[in-house]
C-alpha cells in the first residue's frame, strides 16, 4: 500500500505496481514453502493508479503471489482490483477447490458495493478461474457480466490495450523448463518432514544383524540408506520435473522410474555394497522414492486433472508400498 484515495465507497488503498524487499524475500519464503499457507493479502478493493469510474475492475485470489504477479504488471495503468477470499489459495487451485467460486465473486461483489464505484457492470477474471465461476450465474445473481482475461498477467497490459481481445497464446497454457523449475523448491520443502521420520526408521533397520543390533552397522548401513534416498529425491523431484516432456508415459510414478534407472546405474558402481541382496534392496528402495515423489509432482502440473491424480495414485500406490516394504525385508535379510 501507498496511500489512500476517496471514493464513493469510502477510502480505498492504493497499491504499488513495484516489489520491495519486503515482496522479495516473501517471494522466496513461499516458494520455498516456508510460508505459502499464509501467505495472503485482506480480501477487499484496492485501487491501482488513479482509477475513475470507467476503469476496469481485475479479479484476483487473496494468494499474495497471486496478488502480486498481477499488480506488478499493472506499472502505468489505472485500474481497481477486486480480491476474492479464496482462501490463501491460488486462482487455479482455488478455481478447482470451489473456493475461487461464483457464489464467492458474486457475494464480493455485493458485500464491496462495487455498484456505486464504477459506472460500468464488467468483471475482468483470470482465465484460470473459468473452472470455478459460471459467467452466466454472476450475471444472474448480481446483475454484473464476467470477462475472461489471458492466463498469464504478463499479457494483461497488451489484453487492455487492444480493447480486452485476448490473442490464441494469450489463451494457451504453457509449462516451460522456468515454470517446471519454479515449482521444485516447493517439492523439496515438503520432503522434509517425511525425511525426518523415515531416516532414523532406516538407520535403525540397518544396525540389526547377528548380533542383535550394532550400532556400528547401524551408522556404515544407514549412511547407504540415506544415500539411496536422497538420490531417488534428486531422481523423483528434480530430474523427473526437468525432463518431464522427454520421458515416456502418461503416468507420473513412470515417469519416475524411468528418471531412476540411469541414476540407479551409477550409484550401484559407486556404493559399496558387497552383498547381491542389499544391492538390490537398495535399488528398489531407490526406484521407490523416486517414482513417489514423481507421483507427488502430478498435482502441481497442467498435465492433469483431480480426477486423473486420484486414477494415477490408485494404480500407483499399492506398488509403492509393495516395493518400500520388498526393499525394507530385503535390506535387513542382506545383514545376515
Amino acid at each position: 500500500m501507498t496511500d489512500f484515495i476517496d471514493t464513493p465507497i469510502g477510502p480505498i488503498p492504493r497499491i504499488a505496481t513495484v516489489a520491495n524487499r519486503r515482496d522479495l524475500w516473501g517471494t522466496v519464503g513461499a516458494r520455498i514453502g516456508i510460508i505459502r499457507s499464509h501467505y495472503r493479502v485482506s480480501p477487499g478493493v484496492y485501487a491501482v493508479g488513479a482509477p475513475s469510474a470507467d476503469a476496469p475492475i481485475l479479479v484476483t485470489a487473496n494468494y499474495k503471489l497471486s496478488f502480486d504477479a498481477l499488480r506488478f504488471q499493472l506499472t502505468g495503468i489505472h485500474a481497481w482490483v477486486l480480491v476474492v477470499d479464496t482462501r490463501g489459495i491460488n486462482v487455479w487451485c482455488a478455481a478447482g477447490k470451489r473456493t475461487f467460486s461464483t457464489q464467492e465473486v458474486i457475494a464480493s461483489v455485493k458485500r464491496y458495493r462495487l455498484d456505486e464505484l464504477v459506472l460500468h457492470r464488467e468483471l475482468i477474471l483470470p482465465q484460470l478461474a473459468a473452472t470455478g465461476v459460471s459467467s452466466q450465474a454472476v450475471k444472474h445473481g448480481c446483475g454484473w457480466t464476467v470477462q475472461f482475461g489471458p492466463i498469464r498477467s504478463t499479457d494483461l497490459p497488451a489484453y487492455l490495450q487492444h480493447g480486452k481481445t485476448a490473442t490464441p497464446a494469450m489463451r494457451e497454457v504453457t509449462f516451460t523448463l522456468k515454470e517446471r523449475l519454479v515449482l521444485i523448491p516447493v517439492e523439496l520443502f515438503l520432503i522434509g518432514k517425511p525425511l525426518l521420520l523415515l531416516l532414523p526408521v532406516g538407520f535403525l533397520l540397518s544396525g540389526i544383524g547377528p548380533g542383535i543390533f550394532s550400532l556400528h552397522m547401524a551408522w556404515q548401513r544407514g549412511l547407504l540408506v540415506l544415500a539411496a534416498t536422497i538420490t531417488g529425491i534428486v531422481s523423483g523431484s528434480i530430474l523427473t520435473p526437468l525432463l518431464l516432456p522427454w520421458l515416456p508415459s502418461r503416468q507420473f510414478w513412470l515417469k519416475g522410474l524411468l528418471a531412476a534407472l540411469p541414476v540407479l546405474v551409477w550409484v550401484e558402481h559407486i556404493l559399496p555394497i558387497p552383498s547381491p541382496l542389499g544391492q538390490g534392496a537398495l535399488a528398489l528402495w531407490l526406484l521407490t522414492i523416486s517414482s513417489f515423489w514423481a507421483m507427488n509432482f502430478t498435482g502441481s502440473t497442467p498435465f492433469t486433472s483431480p480426477s486423473g491424480v486420484e486414477r494415477e495414485m490408485r494404480r500407483a500406490l499399492p506398488a509403492q508400498c509393495l516395493g518400500g516394504l520388498t526393499a525394507t525385508i530385503c535390506w535387513v535379510a542382506s545383514s545376515f
